[in-house]
């Protein structure tokens, strides 16, 4: 608790920095953009809380599977959309840094400290899709459902 206590000026700047991507994402309405803003802050806030998992990779999937729930609701809510959402969401979690310095050992000419080093943004490119892909199919066969039992009613 003292670690989320802790962390609450960072969930603010991860808000703010979210939200200064939706202009570059052209979002035209402020509450669109406050909402996805949020949904930003929701990964980062969900990623620190599962911390004490100890995995990192455990982390990022479950706080990208919130986060695409999170998009696909507002979407729904919106009526519009899901991905702008999660793009904006998921931005926090990207692994830019593990690319930086993978790229930087290769240019170096450590190879295999590259490699090494390379492994780690993948892993978390990967919990990233596997858990956007989960959520993305769950609502599409909900939807489908919801769909067929509106057509059975009929």
């Amino acid at each position: 608790m003292t670690k989320m206590i802790e962390e609450i000026p960072v969930f603010i700047y991860t808000f703010l920095a979210c939200f200064s991507f939706c202009f570059i994402f052209r979002f035209h309405k402020i509450p669109h953009m406050i909402a996805a803003a949020t949904g930003g802050m929701l990964s980062w806030v969900f990623y620190v809380a599962c911390m004490p998992l100890g995995n990192d990779l455990a982390q990022y999937l479950i706080s990208t599977i919130i986060v695409s729930a999170y998009a696909e609701v507002m979407a729904r809510v919106r009526k519009c959309p899901a991905m702008p959402y999660l793009v904006i969401a998921i931005l926090p979690l990207l692994p830019g840094a593990g690319v930086y310095y993978t790229m930087s050992l290769g240019l170096e000419g450590n190879r295999m400290d590259a490699v090494a080093k390379g492994l780690e943004p993948v892993g978390i490119a990967g919990s990233l899709a596997v858990g956007i892909l989960l959520v993305s199919t769950v609502f599409r066969l909900i939807y489908r459902h919801v769909q067929g039992a509106r057509a059975e009613k009929s």
